[in-house]
């Protein structure tokens, strides 16, 4: 990725888990990187995130709700990375406005603001599999329809639309990755409202009991953070499009109750099954597998690390440093 070396890149939400990987990979590949996280206690801020870079980096404490920031930080720059985000599916149906308030309005003033201000940067979004809803086939490439079961999914995909408007309006370059089942080292590990390996990870470590929704046999796609930071900065360095929609995941679907039993043989957990809470079932989606061909098609790259061993990774992880994220 030596072509990130001078490139100046602005990261929103870059103190969490997906965008603090990515502005580690290109620190280290002599990115000029500035980070922009409004560090909300509920979502996936947390400095000890980049605190191996925090010499290297500009950071600023601020929320893409907030225009005339927006607005300053955007001039410039080369390519920025769409992360910032209300993050929990459940919350989004409880709270829509702050769904929308967040999931749109803050990225419409980034979108305005390099309309007018910058448009020569790449913007990279992170959208989510949740805009596919109810699936109808596996694998699912970027063609499936949009089935959307929550808030948080419609408000994603509005986004991704604003994305392809200003490209299509304006000349804006951007790129949209719908990403399946993002997991690993420094993702907040407070609540269970996202990133569910990681939510079983605290609970095995906390000696819980390993709980199960019904009879744990959907298979989901989980993407180790690394793999997915490094395909989002190769797509920012090397795709060419005006606009492109990338699905990611690993591309191998994982029964639930495998995922969970990789977690209890590591810890020594135990695991029980009861039945689907109403609010969760309604936004089951079924079976998710990541068709990554689109993706692999156009970057030179593919998913690396294998569940277990993510797993194992991010295990050890939080062990070692446990007081930065309970």
């Amino acid at each position: 990725m030596s072509r990130a070396k001078g490139k100046k890149v602005l990261v929103f939400g870059g103190a969490g888990m997906i965008g603090s990987a990515i502005s580690r990979l290109l620190v280290k590949d002599g990115a000029e990187v500035t980070i922009v996280d409004a560090m909300l206690p509920m979502y996936g801020g947390n400095l000890f995130n980049i605190e191996a870079i925090k010499d290297e980096v500009i950071f600023i404490k601020g929320d893409i709700r907030d225009n005339d920031l927006v607005r300053r930080v955007v001039k410039g720059v080369d390519i920025i990375f769409n992360l910032a985000a209300q993050v929990s599916y459940v919350d989004s149906s409880s709270h829509p406005h702050l769904d929308l308030d967040i999931n749109c309005g803050g990225h419409l003033n980034i979108l305005e603001a390099c309309r007018y201000l910058n448009r020569d940067a790449v913007l990279v979004f992170s959208s989510s599999r949740f805009v596919y809803g109810s699936i109808e086939y596996n694998p699912v490439d970027e063609s499936h329809p949009f089935n959307c079961l929550s808030i948080y999914g419609i408000h994603k995909l509005a986004c991704e639309k604003y994305h392809q408007f200003y490209s299509m309006a304006y000349g804006l370059r951007s790129i949209v990755f719908r990403i399946a089942n993002p997991y690993g080292p420094g993702q907040q590990m407070k609540h269970e409202k996202y990133g569910i390996a990681n939510w079983f990870i605290r609970k095995a470590m906390d000696g819980e009991v390993l709980t199960i929704y019904g009879d744990g046999i959907q298979k989901r796609d989980y993407i180790f953070v690394d793999d997915l930071a490094e395909a989002m900065v190769l797509a920012s360095l090397t795709n060419d499009s005006k606009h492109d929609v990338f699905n990611i995941g690993r591309g191998v679907g994982v029964t639930f109750k495998e995922m969970v039993r990789f977690i209890a043989d590591m810890t020594g957990s135990k695991v029980s099954y009861v039945e689907w809470p109403k609010d969760r079932y309604f936004v089951e989606t079924g079976d998710y597998i990541t068709d990554i061909s689109h993706l692999c098609s156009k970057i030179d790259w593919e998913p690396k690390v294998e569940l277990r061993e993510g797993i194992r990774i991010t295990l050890e992880y939080y062990r070692k440093y446990k007081e930065h994220y309970w």
